[in-house]
């Protein structure tokens, strides 16, 4: 992903470049008029290597298969005539041939009336005889004859020469995927080398001065590069060969030579970042160096994936994602999988689809078409999508989803309650066992991982405690994890369950302020002077959670009417409160205990809340559901979460 820069006099044209927004049809029509229609480049491949590859051209059976008359089980070849009156009662006697015809055996006697010759399956069925009886159904009549208990019909027991795949006929046609049955299709035609189209070598660069392969370390400010493996793996999942190339920096002379010497050993090249109009990013101006006729689109209406960048240089496709992997996988899956499944000689991607309704309403800009990436799980009355709410930036968001839904560029929300298309991201959708939506914590993992070990599907949603209330409330989940507190009560959790929901007790785990040690504005306070103090210190900054977080309650009993500086940066999760404090973008915060210690914070006790959970009694007999409780309650799950810093209930 390129770095963001302020536009600056070294180079006007970053002042001057203004995206020109093409609809996705559009773009996807100009882009498909430049490069189509072309040859296909073929190539032969043997047997072994051809696994995956679409043919070139068709393909007739050289042969018949089978190439003989073969029988088809253990036993005799007879001539049917002769048995036409054998029954149970009324036994034909038959004279045995001097030879047994195995696999691999050609016969050299013929079957005349009256005989019958010893056969194995797969044998080639001898001169005279047009049926094969079951050894089962003769029996031993001295050392040289047999008896037969039933009649044979002609074709009996055999596989005729050519009644599988008769010789001439076309046995595969071009653009057929070659998978295990297509290659033992051409096996048995003793086929050892076709003509396949050959896979496009995709050239894969990413951009971007902040960008750390996996495996080396990380310093301040940079970030692993994640488009790199996930665009080379698609790649290669769409029929073509990638070829990374590695990160190049922000650096004009740098990447127009590294563009360049990709270009010449590669079909087409597929960059991620930089193209958007920062200083920084400078892909887009090179490519009009690069070859006719250039660029066709720069920007798209679409969200995510608004920068994408469409270029054609010298007959070769030039693809600038951008640089958020959910942004680049989504632009990449819908505008470049068909162009570069074209190249490859593959049908078009066929995707499934179901119909599902969304719970909750979901804003969208106007404008520009949205595709918004959703968890399925089972409700009252049918599926129900949950969308992610991680942004274009997270990796999981695509990881994790089960598919995406589109939002029309006239439309400015998909209202609650809406039944819309989902497109799958696999051929079937698979219900998760248990579906639990609401807090997230950390010792949920704890519980949850043996189900998933156990083969069970678990899907968990953090939407927050009222958020998975709510759900639960609407029987779109088993199991709601909640910690709220209610003030006039003084209690936890109970006071908030409706009807058909009872409270499975969890664990307890201490919420406390965070800060780093070496901050001495927070020695030896309590978690209530340690507030009033950041509060009244106009550079301490604080980190706070998003609404209807039971941490965020907390958070404002604390402060009362205080909206100190950083109030309104309201991450969703603990995780991101103590990243915050630890890379000193805030000072203080709110989070559990586990996570302080995870990132070295110090921490100031508060109160120890109560993490349970709100399930629906209608599906409390459920297996997954009894399952977990079963889980929870184990001794092996407290001794767990007792490690991890919690106490179980």
């Amino acid at each position: 992903m390129a770095k963001a820069s302020l536009p600056n006099a070294r180079d006007s044209r970053d002042q001057d470049q203004f995206l020109t927004i093409l609809s996705r049809d559009e773009a996807t029509a100009r882009f498909e008029a430049a490069l189509f229609p072309r040859q296909l480049t073929t190539e032969p491949r043997r047997l072994a290597d051809a696994l995956g590859c679409a043919l070139a051209r068709d393909v007739l059976a050289p042969i018949d298969v089978p190439p003989f008359d073969r029988a088809n089980v253990d036993g005799f070849a007879v001539r049917s005539v002769d048995l036409a009156s054998a029954t149970e009662t009324t036994l034909v006697r038959l004279m045995l041939n001097d030879e047994v015809i195995a696999c691999g055996v050609a016969p050299v006697r013929p079957v005349l009336s009256g005989t019958a010759t010893s056969i194995a399956t797969g044998g080639p069925v001898p001169r005279g005889a047009d049926a094969v009886v079951m050894v089962e159904h003769t029996q031993p009549s001295g050392t040289r004859a047999i008896e037969v208990r039933r009649a044979a019909s002609p074709g009996q027991f055999v596989s005729y020469a050519g009644s599988d795949i008769a010789r001439g006929e076309a046995l595969l046609h071009a653009g057929t995927i070659i998978g295990s049955r297509e290659i033992g299709m051409l096996a048995a035609c003793g086929i050892a080398e076709m003509p396949v189209v050959r896979r496009p070598r995709v050239a894969v660069i990413s951009t971007g001065d902040e960008l750390v392969q996996p495996g080396e370390p990380l310093r301040p400010a940079e970030i692993y590069d994640t488009n790199g493996a996930i665009v080379a793996a698609a790649i290669r999942e769409n029929g073509g060969d990638a070829i990374f190339v590695g990160a190049v920096p922000d650096d004009e002379e740098q990447l127009e030579a590294a563009m360049r010497k990709a270009l010449e050993t590669s079909d087409m090249l597929v960059l991620s970042g930089g193209t958007s109009k920062g200083a920084g990013d400078v892909s887009h101006h090179i490519i009009s160096r690069l070859g006719k006729p250039g660029l066709i689109a720069h920007g798209v209406a679409l969200k995510p994936g608004k920068p994408l960048c469409l270029a054609v240089c010298n007959h070769k496709p030039v693809v600038i994602l951008p640089g958020f992997p959910t942004s680049a996988m989504f632009t990449f899956h819908d505008m470049i999988v068909p162009v570069l499944r074209r190249m490859a000689g593959l049908p078009p991607r066929s995707d499934a689809k179901v119909t599902a309704k969304v719970p909750v309403r979901i804003a969208s800009e106007l404008g520009r078409t949205e595709f918004v990436m959703v968890s399925l799980v089972e409700g009252e009355a049918g599926l129900i999508a949950y969308p992610s709410g991680k942004g274009s930036g997270a990796i999981t968001s695509f990881a994790q989803a089960d598919g995406f839904l589109r939002i029309d560029a006239l439309a400015d929300q998909m209202p609650a309650g809406t039944a819309t298309e989902v497109t799958l991201f696999t051929p079937h959708v698979r219900v998760p066992d248990l579906v639990i939506i609401g807090s997230h914590c950390t010792g949920l993992d704890l519980v949850t991982t043996s189900l998933a070990h156990a083969g069970m599907t678990v899907r968990s949603i953090a939407v927050g405690s009222l958020g998975g209330l709510a759900a639960a409330k609407r029987s779109e989940c088993d199991l709601a994890p909640i910690h709220l507190f209610d003030e006039k009560t003084e209690s936890y959790n109970t006071p908030f369950l409706g009807a058909g929901l009872e409270l499975v007790p969890g664990w307890r785990r201490m919420q406390g302020i965070v800060f780093r040690r070496d901050d001495r504005r927070f020695d030896g306070l309590s978690a209530q002077e340690a507030v009033r103090t950041a509060v009244a210190d106009p550079a301490c900054i604080m980190v706070n959670r998003n609404q209807g977080a039971g941490t965020r309650i907390l958070i404002d009993r604390l402060l009362g009417e205080a909206r100190p500086d950083g109030y309104w940066n309201q991450p969703r999760s603990h995780n991101a409160v103590a990243a915050a404090v630890a890379q000193h973008r805030a000072d203080w915060g709110m989070t559990i205990a586990p996570v302080a210690d995870a990132y070295h914070l110090g921490f100031i006790p508060l109160a120890e809340e109560h993490y349970d959970f709100a399930l629906v009694v209608a599906r409390k007999d459920r297996f997954a559901v009894q399952a977990f409780l079963a889980v929870l309650a184990s001794q092996e799950a407290r001794a767990a979460l007792e490690k991890a810093g919690f106490r179980p209930a």
